[in-house]
């Protein structure tokens, strides 16, 4: 076993251990934390794979923005930041054994489509040039399917998230009332200033007949 191979290796067994941590611990912050140190044993095997446009996206992107996002999303929350009895699922092995068999699935399908795939490892592999080449040429198909299913879902988690999108049944009551042209609780009728004046005009008018 190569250097390269025993760094990788060595890598991969602390993305793997941490990547266990995160869905076991109790602990919100913690699984955040943990799931820094899987990230980044990540973007150290891209760099050991000299794939280090990948390493630095995935530094970025993952360590910088998602786990900051889950940080910021817990504490917008008030989500308990200590041991949360919430985490404590009796489906934890079913969970287990879906998890179990994915990654057997997973495995095999890598074992057997790559099993005799070898590429020397080569400078600027994994650079920005080689990449994009790659991307915008080979992959460009895939790569617009997943673009239109990434925005489908955001324009998805969009709806779902306001509470006054669709018809006047489904609005809240104010909204619903203000769409149906009913006025508000506690609102002037329409009408109501000229009904008063007129009363006030025929008052008027009987007083100085008698």
């Amino acid at each position: 076993m190569t250097g390269h191979e025993l760094i990788f290796t060595l890598l991969g067994v602390v993305a793997v251990g941490s990547a266990v941590l995160v869905v076991t611990t109790r602990q919100l912050v913690h699984a955040a934390l943990w799931l820094v140190v899987s990230f980044g044993a990540l973007a150290g095997g891209y760099l050991v794979l000299t794939a280090e446009f990948v390493a630095w996206v995935q530094v970025l992107i993952y360590v910088g923005a998602v786990v900051v996002l889950l940080l910021f999303g817990i504490m917008l929350t008030r989500a308990p930041i200590g041991r949360s009895a919430d985490l404590d699922s009796g489906n934890r092995w079913v969970a287990l054994g879906v998890a179990l068999a994915t990654a057997g699935v997973l495995v095999s399908v890598l074992v057997v489509g790559f099993r005799d795939a070898y590429l020397p490892l080569r400078e600027g592999g994994g650079s920005a040039d080689a990449l994009g080449s790659a991307v915008f040429r080979t992959w460009v198909l895939p790569f617009e399917v997943l673009s239109v299913l990434l925005l489908a879902a955001l324009v998805g988690a969009i709806v779902l998230s306001r509470s006054d999108v669709g018809g006047p049944e489904q609005a809240p009551p104010k909204r619903a009332a203000q769409a149906k042209g009913a006025p508000e609780k506690g609102a002037p009728e329409k009408g109501a200033p000229e009904k008063d004046a007129h009363e006030e005009k025929e008052l008027t008018t009987k007083r100085g007949e008698g």
